[in-house]
């Protein structure tokens, strides 16, 4: 007869951390572990249905909203739950992960919320995990304060009203933390986050007078929305606060999602905040789901493809009406440029830029939207100023002349740009570089002036990917083939090796990320997550 499962979490292969023992409470792993034997089950049984969805849409080359939900579609009655008042006014959010300068900075914005990173903009080091949950608290707790060792700069929160509103992003369903196993078996990433957060934090926020407000990632469908809100329902009998305390923003970063907009708020109602637009995410879904979908799926380079692109705009304007049809907020996208210290001439063409992006956003009925760097707060706040004045949102703008068919969401064709043997070159480049420091630990990173993060690699070598099976002829006359990724690599990593010098090279995992980008890029069999066989490589 074998030996009954421990009961209790184990922590595995783990260096101790300073102060790890006020995160990893007994009470708090017990909690994790309760959420684990609950649901992990489910997680894995929707995990498989992924597969089982992708499979059809390489059958049929189409998407379609679902007619077993219409009936939840064609009902106006049902609203989501009210707005708490700490998340009323969303008109502009940072992003960022949870490292200690990070936490204040963002904290002390002018931002009215930060998304409050452990998914695509944090690497999932132990570190990165137990300590970003410790300055969290800590911030709570107006214990945290941050000196940079290298300019001696002390960084220190502001007044309590002036703080942004924390909304927590736990990693995506696929992810596992392998530091954490009950039985040997790992925890879902996601568990963790959500479960150390919550467990540590809804009491404290509701004594400050907000709540445990989260953003859920890569959701693909209403099922796995269900799946969160009967977790939320748990946790929170769990604890003993009132049921609705916690809110959930949805990104729509998937297709699939795309079609059960309503259907996901739906699921969530009493506990959802609204849906947020996210671009690179989205793309990389299009390319992962129709991969085998011939000429008319294949994507330009990425930046080529701006949200003004119609089957961008199908999106986003979908989502809008949808949100707000329902009661809910519609946030939009995000604004990634990274202001530089040393060419005014680069940030003005920039700034005007994300002026014009949030401009468009605000005009179209969005009620906040997403900047990477605290120096983008005052333009993206300027444009919503200028549409809601006083009003915190702008949810009466129903928008009910958009109408969009479901084949509008994925008329990739519609565009006039074509993939570009720069872009092809960037998307190398910026792959390396990316992947090198998110093995060193760090999720977001600014490259050529853009904050990227995880989901920047995923779009780099996914169109990569798709341009090579797709026999893709570049202006200049070459095919994207393998041979011709491996030559640009190779090229890449010479000149980053010339750029920063011989001893930073070698300190660093260049080579490594090298390898992956191509692994990821090349293999025909299609890796659905570039950071699952990363993060067998994350130490």
């Amino acid at each position: 007869m074998s030996a009954p499962a421990p009961s209790t979490l184990a922590i595995v292969d783990a260096e101790p951390l300073p102060r790890q023992e006020e995160v990893l409470t007994d009470a708090a792993l017990a909690f994790v572990a309760e959420l684990h034997r609950q649901f992990t089950p489910r997680r894995n049984e929707l995990l498989a249905r992924r597969g089982e969805r992708r499979a059809e849409i390489a059958r049929t080359s189409t998407l379609d909203f679902l007619p077993e939900t219409a009936a939840v579609r064609a009902d106006d009655s049902w609203k989501v739950a009210p707005a708490p008042a700490a998340l009323n006014d969303r008109r502009v959010e940072i992003t960022g992960p949870t490292d200690r300068k990070m936490t204040i900075n963002a904290l002390n914005s002018g931002a009215k919320v930060w998304l409050a990173d452990f998914e695509d903009a944090s690497a999932p080091t132990w570190e990165n995990v137990v300590l970003g949950q410790l300055n969290l608290t800590d911030a709570y707790e107006r214990r945290i304060d941050f000196t940079d060792p290298k300019s001696g700069k002390s960084y220190a929160l502001k007044s309590a009203d002036e703080l942004a509103t924390v909304v927590m992003r736990p990693r995506g369903w696929h992810l596992e933390e392998r530091h954490l196993q009950l039985g040997g078996v790992s925890v879902p990433g996601a568990l963790v986050d959500f479960g150390l957060y919550f467990f540590h934090n809804a009491q404290r926020l509701i004594d400050l007078g907000k709540g445990p407000y989260f953003y859920l990632p890569k959701t693909e469908s209403h099922l796995e929305a269900r799946l969160w809100n009967d977790i939320f329902v748990f946790a929170q009998d769990y604890v003993g606060i009132p049921q609705g305390t916690v809110r959930a923003t949805v990104l729509i970063e998937t297709i699939t999602a795309a079609y059960e907009m309503e259907e996901i708020l739906y699921e969530l109602r009493d506990h959802a905040a609204g849906l947020n637009a996210g671009r690179w995410d989205y793309l990389f879904s299009i390319v992962k789901n129709f991969r085998d979908g011939g000429a008319k799926f294949v994507l330009p380079d990425r930046n080529a493809v701006t949200m003004t692109a119609p089957f961008m705009r199908a999106y986003t304007e979908l989502l809008v009406r949808t949100c707000h049809k329902r009661g809910a907020h519609a946030i939009g996208g995000m604004a990634a440029f990274i202001p530089s210290r040393r060419d005014a001439e680069v940030n003005k063409v920039a700034f005007e830029k994300v002026k014009a992006d949030k401009d468009r956003e605000a005009g179209d009925g969005f009620d906040g939207s997403w900047v990477a760097h605290p120096d983008l707060v005052p333009i993206a706040l300027a444009s919503f100023d200028a549409v809601l004045g006083e009003k915190p949102n702008q949810k009466d703008r129903l928008r009910e002349d958009v109408s969009v068919a479901p084949g509008d969401l994925i008329a990739i064709d519609t565009l006039d740009a074509r993939p570009t043997y720069d872009g092809l070159r960037n998307a190398v480049a910026v792959g390396i570089r990316y992947i090198e420091a998110w093995l060193r630990g760090l999720g977001a990173v600014a490259i050529f002036n853009l904050m990227e993060d995880a989901a920047t690699a995923e779009i780099s070598r996914s169109q990569i990917w798709q341009w090579i099976n797709a026999d893709v002829v570049f202006e200049n006359g070459e095919h994207a083939t393998a041979d011709l990724a491996r030559k640009v690599a190779a090229e890449e990593l010479a000149a980053i090796r010339a750029e920063i010098g011989e001893e930073t090279f070698t300190a660093g995992k260049w080579q490594q990320a090298h390898d992956l980008l191509l692994q990821v890029s090349l293999d025909q069999d299609y890796a659905d997550f570039l950071t699952l066989p990363a993060y067998e490589q994350l130490r």
